[in-house]
């Protein structure tokens, strides 16, 4: 099986190579403006491309390590390209001492009947299975530290168990589970834990997913400050990142109060963004994709607008594939955190629990492994975000450009020859600009322009001796992700891709107003802002248009 997994990720590994390489970062990180960033001399900006493991359900213990050795699953998020482990954990391993300090991993697995996934642990990770909770937890952070992970831990919940409902008692301060001192207690424990001695640790997240009736903003501002400040006091070099109220979803209040703390450059706050929380389906998929993203905005994404960072550290989508839902809302996702360039988490690790809502051995269907944490469920999937593990930008280094992003391909528009254009990673993307006059011309090679011809052809670069010899292009539809022209008969066109060749052609515009059954995924375009360094290639033609051989006849293209 582990040979499986290595062949099924061999393509994968080819793309990875090139968007994201093995960079040592400075340790601590801390905040600049908008940005996560080293603590190197220049202050390089760090991108958090993580994925949730979750250590908090009913056993408190990380999970597949009763399917794999804890080696064999770090370096299976390694060849996937995350550089950074969203580590969730209960309260109660921190605040209670017979729970934590005395169970051992064969107690906790025992008291559920786990009597499989002792003999697995016998097999794969014989060196935890006796060890206190508490230490099993400090082993997955070392093991990560040695693969050269960052961790970022997650309170997730109190109470050990699948995580969330209104009701469950652990949803905001006051309930059963939730006792305001107990929890400041716990995150200084686990923050001193690591101080000084993991510096993979990076961050922690002091609450997970707020909500039910008791939440209200009064409380939030006052418990949550407490809790920023007791982890910054024991451990300094950790990010202190801040949730919202609604499941993580509101963050609305912050625009008109800020979150006043006694340090400085530490702060993050977080959201989360689900498709099962919204329809995707019944209304026009533009149209939900404009509003969703108008909502995020309002929500938390004006952080950006104010200098502040933001991390997305819950997303997912059913890895299976046929979740329609699911895969309309990843691609509207896509086009938001490339056009950001948003630190992110993926939900999830998991390809199965131990025990979740007492069903032993439960299948996550969200998860990037399968049921044995052998293979990987969905290469298409986990390609498709890859396009965004690595930063379009970053401390404005070098000059930003705008590419365009095609989100439902984790894609980029590259140049398939002199005068034509195809799908292709975006570290070999070609730059654009699109002028006042709506004219989309190539930034490095001014001389080219947009030009679109008849219904079903490709578009093509053409010589750009005057604006007449152009097309206009415009933004289309609630989603502005469709980039509209006329061919020369005056047949109004969008940008699509040839799902044979992946060549940039013109087809009618799809789904601009009504039908939700229409799908028009295949024209969603984003001009993201980049400073990716562009993979060195030969420019097809390097020629001013004020040099003497310039040519003075348009060529039939």
């Amino acid at each position: 099986m582990e040979r499986f997994f290595f062949v099924s990720v061999f393509l994968l590994l080819l793309l990875l190579l090139f968007v994201q390489t093995n960079i040592s970062f400075a340790f601590p990180l801390s905040t600049d403006s908008r940005w996560i960033v080293d603590d190197g001399i220049k202050g390089r900006r760090v991108k958090l491309t993580c994925v949730n493991w979750p250590s908090h359900l009913e056993t408190a213990v990380a999970e597949g390590l009763s399917k794999q050795p804890i080696d064999s699953i770090a370096e299976k998020i390694v060849l996937m390209g995350f550089n950074c482990v969203r580590l969730t954990w209960p309260l109660y391993l921190a605040t209670d001492e017979s729970f934590s300090g005395i169970m051992t991993v064969r107690q906790s697995l025992r008291k559920f009947g786990l009597f499989e996934a002792v003999s697995g642990f016998q097999a794969n990770n014989p060196s935890i299975l006796d060890l206190p909770l508490i230490k099993a937890f400090q082993e997955v952070v070392t093991c990560l530290g040695n693969h050269r992970l960052m961790v970022v831990l997650d309170n997730h919940i109190s109470q050990p168990g699948w995580c969330c409902s209104d009701n469950d008692g652990n949803g905001f301060f006051g309930d059963r589970h939730l006792n305001p001192n107990l929890w400041i207690k716990g995150l200084m424990k686990l923050a001193s834990m690591f101080a000084n001695v993991s510096s993979n640790v990076v961050g922690m997240s002091l609450r997970n997913e707020l909500r039910g009736p008791k939440q209200n903003i009064k409380d939030w501002y006052k418990y949550m400050r407490k809790g920023a400040e007791a982890v910054h006091s024991v451990n300094p070099d950790i990010l202190v990142i801040v949730s919202g109220l609604n499941y993580d979803t509101d963050l609305s209040f912050l625009r008109d109060r800020p979150f006043e703390v006694s340090f400085r450059r530490k702060l993050v706050f977080e959201i989360h963004w689900y498709g099962f929380w919204s329809s995707w389906e019944g209304d026009n998929l533009n149209k939900i994709c404009g509003r969703e993203t108008e909502n995020i905005m309002k929500m938390s994404g004006f952080l950006l607008e104010k200098g502040i960072p933001l991390f997305v550290s819950e997303f997912g989508i059913d890895q299976r594939g046929n979740n329609v839902n699911d895969n309309r809302f990843l691609s509207c996702f896509m086009a938001l955190a490339a056009d950001l360039d948003l630190d992110w988490a993926l939900w999830t690790l998991a390809g199965s629990y131990y025990v979740r809502e007492k069903t032993i051995g439960s299948d996550e269907s969200f998860g990037v492994l399968d049921l044995n944490w052998s293979s990987i469920r969905n290469s298409i999937i986990l390609q498709m975000i890859s396009a965004i593990q690595s930063p379009f930008r970053g401390l404005m280094e070098t000059q930003p450009k705008k590419i365009i992003f095609h989100p439902s391909s984790g894609l980029c528009i590259v140049r398939k020859s002199l005068f034509q254009l195809k799908l292709g990673s975006c570290n070999r993307s070609e730059s654009f600009k699109l002028s006042s006059h709506r004219v989309l011309s190539l930034t490095e090679e001014q001389i080219f322009c947009l030009k679109a011809y008849e219904i079903g052809d490709p578009v093509k670069l053409r010589l750009f001796f005057s604006e007449s010899y152009c097309s206009k292009w415009k933004f289309l539809s609630e989603s502005k992700m469709q980039l509209s022209s006329f061919t020369k008969n005056g047949e109004s066109v969008c940008l699509d891709v040839d799902s044979d060749s992946n060549n940039i052609v013109t087809k009618s515009c799809k789904c601009l107003e009504g039908n939700a059954s229409c799908n028009p995924k295949s024209q969603w375009f984003k001009l993201v802002t980049s400073t990716r360094s562009r993979c060195k290639t030969k420019p097809f033609l390097r020629i001013s248009p004020y040099s003497k051989t310039f040519l003075h006849k348009p060529l039939s293209v």
